[in-house]
């Protein structure tokens, strides 16, 4: 058998004890039972801004604007865009949404007009919050690109060719904008509303509901929103608390985008439920990072690889007080191993975990656990959670594969997807039959039931007959002393069908040749996995969550060797 932990008893062969069972609850139930339980805790704290509310103020802040939001007009179902980096207001719309059972639709900061207009159209959003600027993109300036109309409307009555359903936008920041109302504004609307109103709503919000869309990357084609309930994120979030025992005595650093899962389900959510704090870095920057974990002395710290391999390097890194530091989440990409051991190691954080999952699953799917041995930490993505079936199958087939062998990681359970929104024929291609969520993730499983990812099954090079996982190639890179961070794609071959490219950013100060690159790896490496092609960069590409974009680097790489390779 390939599975992992099942979702029924009776296939595990064993009782699942009640506290690893999932539970029949909302977001706004476990926000107010924490509230309840620890009043005073810091709930929310931004170092930089001097602002820091407790778990009472926080769940009336929530309830406040959750009143603003019935003022507007908005009703259980609605959707609510956010195109914001880690605000302090996404936290609050976050949790104030799903008080009357409103769709939180996340909004990738990297967006752009065509994608801004796909995904509000596509997600049939009711509302619009959005920040002033990010990076080179100015969202004002953007959306009135996309709604012309919005210049000359009165806030809350736009009309809207293209984009019909969308009547009001709310401005995050100080100024005022043509069309929009302030979020000050937004906020005083919440008088209109009555405390009866909000109890109404409320009480109509209930677990199996959608409250929560976030959108696919779209690098094969058009973005997805995916369909998630208060049942799926509550648990999954509740889980990967456990795997860290995080309690309320925690305070959490959460660097990571609010838009993607591992910044709202693992991180807000996860310190709702286990009553933690809540530490975000607004827009991350590794001295930001390490200057909030040491004044308030976090005990949990998130980030994908590149965030801790930016930190480790970080020339002030020597200088900071880490020690309050203990356990944290490595994820969103493969986390090297050298990586993974310094963090442990330099960091102080001795009960980090390491997640695996799509954001389809809730997103978590896989997670190593504080006692687990540092060979499978940092070697494999853990083992199942709970209530989750996973198996490894062949890619194409739901034959499992015999343990060791890679396959097509599926997961079956209480965490997938309720669908793709708008897309049924999309849906019935990610969930089978006997509903599995197919990964599309090249994995394998352990005797003991531990994961290894091997990338994606699109990403697998095949040189000559012979399969090449990339994650390989990476992780015996980073044995290279020189070597800060790689990343390997596959290219053409007119001989070989396939080669091995490996782009290399190199440690401050260091120096090497593409000569001496292949060199070592063909000394010390199989051969055939060695890199045929090897270039030199500052740094990857990107995506606003952290992730490598690799078919950025084969646009690249086929600029410069043709289709034919080389």
């Amino acid at each position: 058998m390939g599975g992992g932990v099942a979702g029924s008893t009776e296939k595990s062969g064993f009782s699942i004890p009640e506290e690893w069972m999932p539970k029949e609850e909302s977001i706004p139930e476990v926000l107010e039972r924490t509230a309840s339980l620890h009043p005073d805790n810091d709930a929310l704290v931004y170092p930089e801004r001097g602002l820091r509310h407790s778990y009472r103020e926080f769940n009336e802040l929530c309830g406040k604007l959750a009143k603003s939001l019935l003022a507007l007009g908005i009703k259980k179902g609605d959707r609510i865009a956010v195109w914001a980096y880690n605000v302090p207001e996404w936290v609050l719309l976050q949790f104030a949404t799903a008080k009357i059972g409103a769709v939180l639709v996340t909004v990738n900061t990297s967006y752009k007009a065509k994608e801004l207009e796909y995904l509000l159209k596509q997600s049939d959003s009711v509302a619009l919050f959005l920040i002033q600027q990010f990076k080179d993109v100015n969202y004002v300036e953007t959306l009135y690109s996309v709604v012309p109309e919005l210049r000359g409307a009165e806030p809350g009555k736009l009309e809207s060719g293209k984009l019909p359903l969308l009547k009001n936008v709310v401005f995050i920041g100080g100024g005022k904008h043509k069309g929009m109302l302030s979020f000050s504004e937004f906020a005083e609307l919440g008088k209109e509303a009555s405390d009866e109103e909000l109890a109404e709503a409320r009480a109509q919000v209930k677990p199996h509901d959608v409250i929560n869309m976030q959108y696919t990357s779209g690098t094969t084609g058009f973005p997805k929103g995916v369909m998630l309930t208060h049942y799926n994120i509550v648990n999954n979030a509740r889980f990967i608390g456990k795997f860290q025992r995080l309690t309320h005595r925690d305070r959490m650093c959460i660097p990571v985008p609010f838009f993607h899962c591992f910044g709202c389900v693992l991180g807000t959510l996860g310190c709702v439920v286990a009553g933690a704090t809540m530490v975000p870095v607004e827009i991350f920057n590794p001295q930001q990072v390490l200057d909030a974990v040491q004044s308030e002395k976090c005990t949990a710290l998130y980030g994908v690889p590149t965030m801790f391999i930016m930190e480790l390097n970080h020339e002030d890194f020597k200088k900071c007080d880490l020690s309050s530091l203990r356990t944290g989440v490595m994820a969103g990409s493969p986390c090297p191993v050298d990586t993974m051991r310094k963090t442990i190691e330099l960091m102080n954080m001795k009960e980090i975990t390491i997640c695996y999952g799509l954001t389809e699953a809730s997103p978590v799917i896989t997670q190593t656990a504080i006692d687990d041995p540092i060979e499978a930490r940092v070697e494999t993505v853990g083992k199942a959670h709970p209530n989750q079936e996973v198996r490894i199958v062949k890619p194409g087939t739901n034959l499992e594969q015999p343990r060791g062998t890679p396959g097509e990681l599926v997961v079956r359970g209480y965490n997938v997807m309720k669908g793709y929104y708008k897309m049924p024929d999309k849906t019935k291609e990610a969930i089978d039959g006997q509903g599995f969520l197919h990964s599309k993730d090249l994995a394998s499983m352990d005797e003991s039931g531990y994961v290894k990812i091997h990338g994606r099954i699109d990403d697998m090079i095949i040189r000559g007959g012979e399969n090449v996982y990339p994650r390989e190639v990476e992780e015996f890179l980073y044995t290279n002393p020189k070597i800060k961070d790689s990343a390997v794609i596959g290219v053409p071959s007119g001989t070989y069908g396939e080669e091995v490219m490996a782009y290399i950013v190199l440690k401050k100060g260091k120096s090497a040749t593409e000569e001496e690159i292949i060199k070592y790896c063909k000394e010390n490496f199989s051969r055939y996995k060695a890199p045929r092609h090897v270039r030199f960069v500052e740094k990857f590409p990107l995506t606003a969550s952290g992730k490598v974009q690799k078919f950025k680097l084969k646009e690249m790489a086929l600029k410069e060797l043709g289709p034919g390779g080389n």
